[in-house]
């Protein structure tokens, strides 16, 4: 029988961990699971068992139990999307966005090659004015002093802030956010709409020739409101296989961008700050995609961008990246006792935030923002919103990418494209095991949430899986060092 290590002298805890992790049964095994997850920050923890059956033969193809793992769990991905929670995770999902995107633009993943002849554009929808800002460029792009006498530089943490904050209109800026969803999804209805008007048919006759497919993409601006990013296509009645009629041009889809962003509005009604109306800003860009071309909009250069800001979140206008609402009472400030009454909640001590507002280490334009929506959430007329627990994010609640049912494959299939292979090559490795039917296979699991995170070895463990990640893309991108 092995004795206990004695590890009382090593300080560090997670150094102490490592010599325990590394005196298992299969330290190498640790090691492996730790490579599979490829640097990702914060695992999941599951027990559980897989058994996979040929239901023809009765026999077991596989089969696996965390039981059996040298520290009695298994650790998977976490999948987060955002780069500011896990880097590497959000690498893989913008790969797969890439794919996506890409696939809808010049076809594969069971999408047609014949889509890149297609009508396609590339529309950025902004959002309205809200008060004047401190700006360095003009409309067109160019340098230009601010109205406030300054010339800023590009760094300028004034920059996009308001010129008078008493004036600007807080309470529009964050219900714009909060509606931005519901507001793109009517803009998708108008266009239709607009695009049928425009060439002079019914919306029935138009359905019946042509489908517009559309994928999206929400980024924060500086001021801190999103605006969106869409691939829009035209394509046959039978989707991506077929090609639109000859009358379905670019021209058409520009006007037709035009008459819907004028028309898409959303009202609101408040007894606190009275009638809103949700609109579109005036500045909106209809751009050609190409299939080829240098400095153009190509199928790839708009994947890629689409992808890039499908990892962000509201990072970008400065915000944090983690919501403020206490858990323990939902934001509400107080929990309900024994008795039925409420209690003020001891863990905000009755604030319903996790962390002070005003102890936030931003500007006071964004801590602005993020106060007018905790407390526009907690007026009667927006509780539905829930702002409260958006409030981190600037009050914008929606999906930060979407796509149209026809326009390409799923993320989910990608995934599954990409489990199949990792279990292909897992089955390659069984030397001598015969093949079997997978028409006949099934598989029966049962899996329980631990927890997340690394142990303290295992994140040094981690740590060295991304230096030598970092290390492999460093040399593709610059080649070996000279010696």
């Amino acid at each position: 029988m092995r004795r206990p290590l004695d590890l009382r002298h090593v300080i560090s805890p997670g150094l102490r961990d490592l010599i325990e992790l590394a005196n298992t049964h299969d330290f190498d095994r640790v090691q492996e699971q730790v490579r599979n997850l490829r640097g990702c920050s914060s695992p999941v923890n599951l027990h559980g068992w897989t058994i996979t059956t040929d239901q023809a033969t009765k026999e077991v193809v596989r089969s696996y139990r965390s039981e059996d793992e040298p520290t009695g769990r298994l650790l998977t991905t976490c999948g987060n999307r955002r780069s500011s929670r896990c880097p590497a995770c959000s690498r893989v999902y913008a790969a797969d966005t890439y794919h996506l995107i890409k696939a809808g633009l010049s076809g594969g993943k069971n999408v047609a090659e014949t889509v890149r002849d297609h009508p396609r554009a590339f529309v950025t929808l902004t959002a309205p004015s809200f008060g004047p800002v401190h700006r360095n460029t003009d409309s067109a792009g160019k340098p230009r002093r601010c109205r406030c006498g300054t010339q800023h530089a590009d760094d300028d943490p004034a920059l996009s802030t308001p010129l008078n904050p008493a004036t600007y209109d807080y309470a529009g800026a964050v219900l714009w956010n909060a509606h931005a969803g519901q507001l793109w999804a009517r803009f998708t209805t108008y266009l239709r709409r607009a695009l049928a008007e425009h060439l002079g048919m019914t919306q029935k006759a138009l359905n019946a020739a042509l489908r517009v497919s559309f994928a999206k993409v929400a980024e924060y601006q500086k001021r801190g409101l999103v605006h969106f990013h869409a691939v829009i296509r035209f394509d046959g009645p039978d989707g991506h296989t077929t090609p639109p009629p000859a009358w379905a041009t670019l021209d058409a889809l520009k006007a037709a961008v035009g008459l819907a962003v004028k028309r898409a509005r959303l009202t609101i009604e408040s007894d606190s700050i009275g009638e809103r109306v949700i609109a579109w800003g005036r500045r909106f860009k209809v751009d050609p995609i190409t299939a080829l071309g240098d400095g153009e909009l190509t199928d790839s250069k708009v994947a890629g961008y689409v992808a890039k800001y499908a990892t962000k979140n509201a990072e970008g206008a400065g915000t944090v990246d983690r919501t403020l609402m206490c858990r323990p009472c939902a934001g509400r400030g107080y929990v309900r006792g024994p008795d039925g009454f409420h209690d003020r909640c001891p863990d905000c001590d009755g604030t319903g935030q996790a962390e002070p507002i005003k102890a936030l280490p931003i500007q006071q334009h964004v801590r602005q923002m993020i106060r007018t929506a905790w407390d526009l959430g907690h007026l009667p007329e927006f509780a539905e919103l829930k702002l409260w627990k958006w409030a981190h994010m600037l009050g914008f609640r929606g999906h930060f990418s979407s796509k149209s049912r026809a326009y390409s494959t799923t993320l989910g299939a990608l995934r599954n494209v990409r489990r199949a292979w990792r279990l292909a090559q897992a089955e390659a490795a069984r030397a001598g095991h015969p093949t079997t039917d997978e028409t006949t296979l099934v598989t029966a699991s049962s899996w329980t949430y631990l927890s997340s995170g690394y142990r303290p070895g295992e994140e040094f463990l981690a740590a060295q899986v991304r230096h030598d990640l970092n290390e492999a893309e460093r040399i593709k991108t610059e080649g070996e060092p000279w010696l």
